[in-house]
């Protein structure tokens, strides 16, 4: 009685067990394949992309110019301005995106250099406070800045510039309100606010 059962369980050479378990891979497989979950295949192609430990060489478009470099994947921008094409005007104050200092432009827009890999720029334009000058005529905000005696250390300087400019770049009118709220991520520890509401202020209708 006890062979007819057990042999009732089995299918050849397949007991149950072993086809539910088999069945259960086959279905979770079709799940992960469904959900669009990444094949072992194809996870070990990506694992074949990894970059590093030792330095890769990319491009970047930098204030009009095509730069080439030799960095670590965990470079960041912040670092290769300032450390490779020795762009030092990004400065770098808390180096963990609080304070805005390292504000440079990536396709226009604001972006804090210091939180932002240098591999994830690609081929994208990169502008920095060394770039918004128009040849040797600096940027009517960087004139008011120096007008009003906009900075003290000047270490938060040129990301106030860069906020700055983007904003008069989008808004030829702001009002005192537009301006802070542009400046509410730029932090200035001499407390120099006032004096760079003005300069953006008296910028805007320059221009």
């Amino acid at each position: 009685m006890k062979n007819r059962n057990k042999k009732s369980k089995k299918t050849g050479n397949i007991s149950r067990r072993g086809f539910l378990k088999g069945a259960g891979i086959t279905a979770a497989g079709t799940v992960i394949a469904g959900s669009g979950m990444l094949s072992l295949q194809a996870q070990t192609a990506e694992k074949d992309k990894t970059l590093g430990p030792g330095t890769i060489n990319i491009k970047m478009n930098v204030n009009g110019r095509i730069r080439e470099m030799n960095i670590e994947p965990r470079t960041t921008l912040a670092d290769a301005l300032r450390n490779e094409l020795h762009l030092t005007g990004t400065k770098v104050g808390c180096n963990r995106g609080a304070c805005s200092a390292c504000t440079v432009w990536i396709d226009g827009m604001p972006v804090l250099s210091c939180s932002t890999l240098a591999i994830e720029v690609s081929d994208r334009e990169v502008i920095t406070i060394e770039g918004l000058a128009n040849n040797d005529r600096i940027h009517p905000l960087q004139k008011t800045f120096i007008e009003h005696d906009a900075t003290q250390c000047g270490f938060c300087t040129p990301g106030m510039i860069m906020t700055g400019a983007h904003l008069l770049k989008n808004n030829h009118l702001p009002t005192e309100e537009d301006v802070k709220v542009a400046l509410s991520g730029n932090f200035c520890r001499c407390g120099t606010h006032p004096k760079v509401i003005t300069a953006i202020l008296d910028a805007a209708s320059k221009m």
